[in-house]
């Protein structure tokens, strides 16, 4: 079977070092001699400095994930985020926290001097343990998880059920290739669209013979995730929808067209999805709308006991009304819309 693609393979520890980085290599080897395209190796370490992971982990091959900072800590560590140049992420858990400007403070202090940045940092509430996307990875327990990307076992299905019982095979293929590894984790087994063709999300909507707003009110969102939450053999982490608005560059053209905002986002997020993803800001968006939204969606997330997080990118330079120009391959570009 082709197109059997693994976006992530993450190793969580809370000691990196070259014998993990050997570990993971190995995996990421097993899998390539099964036939499978591994895209990105990832480890993801808790209670570490962000100088002390990028010090430990010196591989340009492994992005790195500093699980949630505390709030309180993440002022001190914001220059080395801005420094160092390793790729990596982390996480602000706001679960129980009274949300306030200081909150939003943050992510505008990442837009003013790093703004690349943005895409390596969310806001996550509910937040399983052990994800292999960054960045709402959280340590948990020491071993590693794998993350697909299922978009591109959509290439020749006609209908869902086709799509899921490629998707399965995929599944019970890699738990065989592990089943006795003890430090396998398991498969989020979450639905990550990027880019366009077989690997966008909206690409395969208008395949089945919707357009993306008439899908909105139809089942099938629905049907995925009873899909993948309940068919998975071995779940851990998200195993949810995602809506990464900029990273589906199909999902991007709806945006710009008006037809994804973040209401129906956070529409679509409460019955199916994962919450608000590579969602354009602009530099001169009002931060009250953004402690307001954050708000809103930790109340859903605590009202439902559903996983939900928010990551918004900026250029650094765009304001609402102009083109982005983002230089990084994963994003594409689009006219900034505002927030509400």
């Amino acid at each position: 079977m082709g197109n059997k693609i693994i976006r992530s393979i993450c190793y969580f520890t809370q000691k990196p070092d070259d014998g993990v980085v050997l570990k993971i290599k190995e995996k990421k080897g097993l899998l390539e001699g099964h036939g499978f395209e591994v895209q990105t190796l990832r480890f993801c370490t808790s209670d570490l400095e962000f100088n002390e992971i990028v010090r430990r982990v010196n591989d340009k091959e492994i992005m790195l994930g500093a699980s949630s900072v505390p709030c309180q800590n993440t002022s001190s560590q914001l220059k080395d985020f801005f420094r160092i140049p390793d790729d990596l992420s982390f996480n602000l858990d706001l679960t129980g926290s009274a949300i306030e400007a200081g909150h939003v403070d943050l992510l505008f202090e990442i837009i003013r001097n790093k703004p690349d940045r943005t895409f390596n940092f969310a806001y996550v509430f509910n937040n399983p343990l052990s994800s292999p996307y960054f960045p709402s990875a959280n340590y948990g327990v020491e071993g590693f998880s794998i993350g697909l990307q299922s978009t591109d076992l959509t290439e020749g299905c006609r209908s869902l059920n086709e799509w899921f019982e490629k998707t399965t095979s995929v599944w019970d293929e890699i738990n065989l290739i592990f089943k006795d590894d003890q430090e396998f984790l398991g498969i989020d087994s979450s639905v990550a669209p990027v880019f366009q063709g077989n690997s966008s999300l909206i690409n395969w909507i208008k395949r089945l013979g919707m357009t993306f707003n008439e899908s909105v009110l139809t089942d099938t969102y629905l049907k995925i995730t009873k899909f993948i939450k309940e068919k998975n053999p071995k779940p851990i982490g998200l195993c949810g929808l995602m809506f990464p608005c900029l990273e589906d560059f199909e999902l991007a053209d709806e945006y710009e067209q008006g037809n994804f905002s973040l209401e129906r986002n956070l529409f679509l997020s409460l019955h199916s999805g994962l919450g608000v993803d590579t969602y354009p800001i602009g530099i001169d968006e009002n931060p009250e709308k953004v402690i307001n939204i954050l708000k809103t969606v930790q109340g859903l997330s605590n009202k439902y006991h559903k996983p939900l997080s928010v990551r918004f990118v900026s250029d650094g330079k765009a304001k609402i009304g102009e083109k982005t120009d983002f230089k990084n391959q994963y994003l594409k570009d689009v006219i900034i819309r505002p927030l509400a």
